[in-house]
């Protein structure tokens, strides 16, 4: 092994500081910089309204897409549950495609709390919902079936940016069947970063949008729906029912403050790192890559299965972690240099040297 090597005697709980973890953009810790602003945090109570640090990361946000209102929320996942209850009532049915974060990752609960019905609709490879499919779903007016309300996208999916003038075309055709639009924009700094479009340009045609402060932008919690300001009234005490209702919340609004703030522009470095990682393991004959030009900060790697549990463990004892070589999702981050990259890339090799 080259001058990339590491030390891989020491434990992963005693040096957990040291791993390489690229399971999720979600394992990202605070900088000392981003701690620090909460020393500065002008605390209230957001219950009734009265936190500071909220209502200017709020503010700050539905500016930054071009909307009314914001409203801070614990989790995409809640920010995301309380968009779509704020569109449909019981009895209602949103349409989403079958392999989209809200479908899979949320537990249903649209459907559970709600009482709303999910319509899971087939997308292509990456991520891209047909026009044609989306209204086929579109229920008439007839007793016998559930009342079509709102129609849920993402972007980015699977580090995949969307096409934007596609994206407008479904916003625009479910608008014109009179439904709202919601986009689950866990990761959509990513395709700002990627694209150069402006925020504003990419949330135009959405009635309402999750962003999420706690992944690639490094917050150690908190996401944001934004939307006019009838629908986060909604959302508002749809929240307080949820169990999202907090009080001194300014010590976590100050870090995603400092993240829109300062951490947005250096996704760029994560988008730079997958893609020295994808260019690095493609030259593995045993490995094929999946990066292809739209692509952000994630990385596939599609390894034989002979391979994947004793690669997983060789990659383990060298202090890197990953998912599982099943789904092979590596994700870049702020927590992911470029030495690393570089270190891994050479542990791949050495296992299949190894190996041969």
């Amino acid at each position: 092994m080259n001058q990339y090597k590491r030390n891989s005697s020491h434990s992963r709980k005693n040096e957990f500081k040291n791993l390489i973890d690229f399971r999720s953009d979600t394992v990202t810790l605070p900088s000392k910089e981003m701690l620090s602003s909460i020393q500065e945090a002008k605390m209230g109570d957001d219950v009734y309204e009265e936190d500071e640090e909220v209502n200017e990361l709020q503010e700050y946000a539905a500016n930054l897409l071009g909307k009314e209102a914001a409203l801070f929320f614990p989790s995409g996942t809640q920010s995301n549950l309380t968009a779509m209850l704020s569109h449909c009532q019981r009895g209602d049915e949103v349409l989403i495609g079958k392999n989209y974060h809200t479908n899979v990752y949320e537990a249903r609960g649209v459907s559970v709390l709600g009482g709303v019905g999910i319509c899971p609709i087939e997308t292509s490879d990456s991520g891209l919902m047909d026009v044609a499919d989306m209204l086929g779903e579109i229920k008439d007016d007839d007793p016998h079936y559930a009342v079509t309300k709102l129609l849920c996208l993402e972007n980015t999916i699977s580090g995949k940016v969307q096409p934007q003038n596609h994206l407008e075309v479904l916003a625009n055709a479910a608008h014109q069947k009179n439904l709202k639009v919601h986009l689950d924009g866990a990761r959509l700094f990513n395709a700002h970063i990627y694209s150069g479009t402006s925020m504003k340009s990419l949330t135009n045609c959405f009635d309402s949008i999750s962003i999420c402060l706690s992944k690639g932008l490094g917050a150690p919690i908190g996401s944001l729906l934004v939307s006019d300001q009838t629908t986060i009234d909604k959302a508002r005490r749809l929240r307080k029912m949820l169990g999202g209702g907090m009080r001194q919340v300014g010590v976590i609004a100050s870090c995603g403050m400092y993240a829109l703030k300062n951490n947005v522009k250096r996704l760029q470095k994560d988008h730079d790192n997958a893609k020295l990682l994808a260019d690095g393991l493609s030259s593995i004959s045993e490995l094929s890559i999946d990066y292809a030009n739209n692509q952000t900060n994630m990385v596939f790697v599609n390894c034989p299965k002979k391979h994947r549990e004793s690669l997983e463990k060789f990659l383990s004892d060298r202090e890197i972690m990953i998912s599982n070589l099943d789904r092979g999702r590596l994700v870049c981050h702020l927590g992911i240099e470029e030495k690393d990259i570089l270190f891994v890339i050479d542990s791949f090799k050495e296992y299949f040297k190894k190996t041969s």
